[in-house]
């Protein structure tokens, strides 16, 4: 029998359905200290954790150990790294949380709507005040959710409850697919203007870090709500500060900027505040310990892998090509535009990188979606494309035309039915460095996609480049390498600029406007 350890409070699920499958020895324990437990059972295959810390030399400890599984999604406490070293995977258990935190946005709503917390300390103190704490209904109300991933879907559902009109922005989630939800999906702009709650669902990253800025918060109506129960940075602390005391928006956060003790920056401006208790109850920890003995069950009864987040890239294929790839599809889906939802996606392998079509998938869709993890598998990759109503094809790569391993990658998104728009994008890699080879029409670009890069595509007209430059430098920003190529018509051109930091979002705009550019970003790549 596989000995398993436990060396945490976890619900008793786990070692139930451990021990009913009949092929392993359960070792739960949470009282003993983590080294002791290890050191009385060396002979550990798999190990079973929430927040404790598996160390080098914990992993060292356990000469037999095979696999490590996180009951949760983040997995930063475990040396990944290092156990992929030793040949153990490491699995985690993404999602299970999902709809504990969907509840809390809808309690947070309802207890600021209805004055719950204030209410109860004013009948407590024997107070009654009826006329202070005049609430709001929830029906007929516009709610607007950002991030129409896991979570967001299910807030989607929850509040339907309460006969609401739902708003929806995620460009990964097609017309159809929104229909069936009952969302209608809109620009970010629209989206802030109309709601009357405002939820937030997306992740933290270089392109998301500061979007909720003035230019959105300053859209919202006098009273609406903001609900932060995503992460911290997407917000502009300082300008909500500003829209909170000039519209009296009423803010519900449930994410700092570091999860620990002390006073937070929000407290002057939230109406409530929770110290991150989005995956704190009782059924998301009975979830996280059913799926960790499920996923241990079917990796060693079916070879299921698909959670396994330290996976080996496979032999024969270089890793930069699996950065490429990422890099690709995240350029790419800007290049599209924020505002249009992907339809479609084709790809092509060329050379020695067609018998890796499957693996260079993972990182393409991972780059597109924040519930789709870069440790994930091709099937999950599929499944999870078609879930969000994105149709994949991947094309016999046509040798003839010379592109040693090199790829090609196709995205089609739409408004709506006739407005269709696609973007094609090749890359390679040159001694070693990512190279972006074409853009479209545009030939020949030969850019490395890295750092800070600013793009923009606009009706091709004398002065234009000195333009975008000048108002580049006005903003104190360096560029450090352009590529400027017409299109074969000479009808549009593409500016692509390296610069030193991130050209700011209300600079981008202001170019935009004054070139009339089709596209305009700047990202860190």
């Amino acid at each position: 029998m596989k000995k398993v350890l436990i060396p945490t409070k976890l619900n008793g699920i786990a070692c139930e359905l451990l021990v009913q499958h009949g092929g392993y020895e359960v070792i739960q324990d949470d009282q003993t200290a983590l080294e002791t437990l290890v050191a009385s059972h060396p002979d550990a295959y798999a190990l079973i954790v929430r927040s404790e810390k598996v160390t080098p030399e914990l992993i060292d400890a356990l000469p037999a150990l095979k696999v490590i599984i996180r009951a949760g999604a983040g997995y930063n406490t475990i040396d990944t790294r290092y156990a992929r070293k030793r040949g153990i995977d490491v699995m985690n258990t993404p999602g299970a949380n999902a709809n504990a935190v969907a509840e809390e946005v809808v309690a947070l709503i309802l207890a600021d709507a209805r004055h719950v917390l204030e209410a109860d300390a004013s009948v407590r103190a024997g107070k009654w005040e009826k006329k202070k704490f005049m609430g709001r209904e929830l029906s007929h109300k516009t709610v607007g959710v950002v991030g129409l991933g896991s979570i967001g879907r299910l807030v989607v559902r929850r509040m339907s409850g309460f006969e609401v009109n739902v708003l929806g922005y995620d460009p990964m989630i097609s017309e159809e697919r929104a229909r069936e939800m009952g969302v209608e999906m809109v620009d970010l702009p629209t989206l802030f203007g109309r709601s009357d709650y405002i939820s937030l669902h997306i992740p933290e990253n270089t392109e998301t870090r500061g979007l909720v800025d003035a230019s959105l918060l300053g859209l919202m109506k006098p009273g609406a709500t903001l609900v932060n129960c995503a992460r911290a940075g997407i917000v502009l602390e300082k300008d909500l500060r500003v829209v909170v005391a000039d519209k009296g928006i009423r803010f519900l956060n449930d994410v700092y900027e570091k999860d620990a003790e002390g006073q937070k920056s929000v407290a002057d401006i939230a109406h409530l505040m929770l110290p991150h208790l989005g995956a704190s109850t009782l059924e998301a920890n009975i979830n996280a310990a059913r799926r960790s003995a499920e996923e241990l069950i079917e990796y060693d009864d079916k070879g299921v892998t698909s959670f396994v987040v330290n996976r080996d890239i496979p032999e024969g294929l270089d890793e930069t090509y699996c950065e490429l790839a990422h890099i690709l599809a995240r350029l790419c889906r800007r290049m599209l535009g924020p505002d249009l939802r992907l339809s479609r996606i084709e790809t092509s392998f060329y050379g020695d990188l067609q018998p890796y079509a499957r693996w260079l998938l993972v990182p393409m869709v991972a780059a597109l979606g924040k519930d789709f993890d870069r440790s994930m598998d091709d099937r999950a990759g599929v499944a999870y494309l078609k879930e969000m109503g994105v149709s994949y094809e991947n094309r016999t790569a046509d040798e003839d035309k010379g592109f040693t391993n090199s790829i090609t990658l196709d995205m089609t998104g739409h408004l709506d039915a006739t407005n269709l728009r696609q973007v094609s994008i090749r890359g390679t890699v040159t001694e070693g460095n990512l190279m972006i080879s074409r853009i479209d029409d545009y030939q020949k670009l030969y850019f490395e996609p890295r750092g800070h890069t600013a793009v923009f595509e606009y009706p091709d007209a004398p002065g234009i480049l000195g333009k975008i430059g000048a108002a580049i430098a006005s903003a104190g920003v360096n560029i450090d390498d352009v590529r400027n190529p017409h299109d074969s018509r000479g009808r549009f051109s593409i500016a692509i600029l390296k610069v030193n930091r991130i050209v700011p979002a209300e600079v981008v705009r202001s170019i935009a406007e004054a070139i009339e550019a089709r596209v305009a970003f700047c990202v860190e790549l």
